[in-house]
């Protein structure tokens, strides 16, 4: 696809499941969480919560019958043909977005299971392939989202994972593996508990932006972003930025699962706006 251009293609062929990349998002929770369980001085201070606890959202439950759709498509698909490579990657894609609808641990566990299965060995049998690696790493970032401490151990199988993919194909899922990237640096914890950074969030958040400036998912993470650390002075640029955009992306991204995204996507810009409006008040 060429660059500034939108992909209106349907789900079962090309990608967007990492829509918010949410599994980086939901991963930065529970290596917070795994800090917090590190031993502390005496305290009367509440033991920290589980990530079975804390809560964690899901895209609305309105949207899971097309999801669930999907992956029974795709299961078939990869059973008539083990060898697919196509079909393969397919379903860890299906098994991802099945996931993100998914409020149960086990269930999400089981898909994340299914999806890095399936994704595991076409890494292996076909290294080259982008969409190997990079559904590899959605699905264990859904698996992270149901562990504990165990989460930490997923996160650099993660990062190689959207690092490979990066390499391969910057321009995979509307750049998602750059997204994906720039949100986990962002969420973590940094150095030496794990891989987050400030200045290798911004990199691969404004990378997202240059590869796929037609795509809302990646301005509205860079929103989200601004506020979040508080930087004012180019919050309000690409705040405008953005609302030119999402009215083009309406009149092209229609049908088909992109109903889920626009609902996520509209609620969170409505909130990002009331929350950047405080903060531009601000003297």
């Amino acid at each position: 696809m060429e660059p500034g251009k939108v992909s209106a293609t349907p789900f079962s062929a090309a990608s967007s499941s990492g829509c918010r990349a949410a599994l980086c998002l939901r991963l930065g929770l529970l290596l917070a969480a795994v800090v917090l369980a590190q031993p502390l001085p005496a305290t009367s201070a509440p033991a920290p919560k589980k990530p079975a606890d804390i809560p964690m959202s899901t895209l609305s439950a309105k949207f899971s019958d097309a999801a669930q759709i999907k992956l029974i498509n795709a299961r078939k698909k990869f059973q008539a043909d083990t060898n697919s490579i196509p079909a393969a990657w397919a379903l860890g894609q299906a098994c991802f977005w099945r996931g993100e609808f998914e409020a149960n641990d086990e269930e999400r566990k089981a898909l994340a299971n299914e999806g890095i299965a399936v994704c595991r060995t076409l890494t292996i049998h076909a290294p080259t392939v982008p969409e190997g690696h990079y559904y590899l790493a959605m699905n264990l970032g859904q698996l992270a989202r149901t562990k504990w401490l165990e989460a930490l151990g997923i996160v650099k199988d993660l990062e190689r994972g959207l690092k490979l993919a990066s390499g391969m194909n910057p321009r995979l899922d509307h750049a998602g593996p750059d997204r994906c990237l720039g949100l986990l640096y962002r969420d973590a914890p940094g150095w030496p508990v794990s891989v987050g950074g400030k200045s290798k969030a911004r990199t691969h958040l404004l990378r997202s932006v240059e590869l796929a400036p037609e795509f809302p998912e990646n301005h509205l993470v860079l929103v989200e972003t601004w506020v979040m650390w508080k930087e004012k002075k180019i919050l309000q640029r690409d705040l405008d930025t953005l609302a030119a955009l999402l009215p083009k992306a309406r009149q092209q991204l229609t049908g088909g699962h992109w109903a889920a995204l626009w609902d996520d996507w509209e609620r969170r810009w409505q909130e990002v706006q009331a929350r950047a409006g405080e903060l531009l008040r601000k003297k």
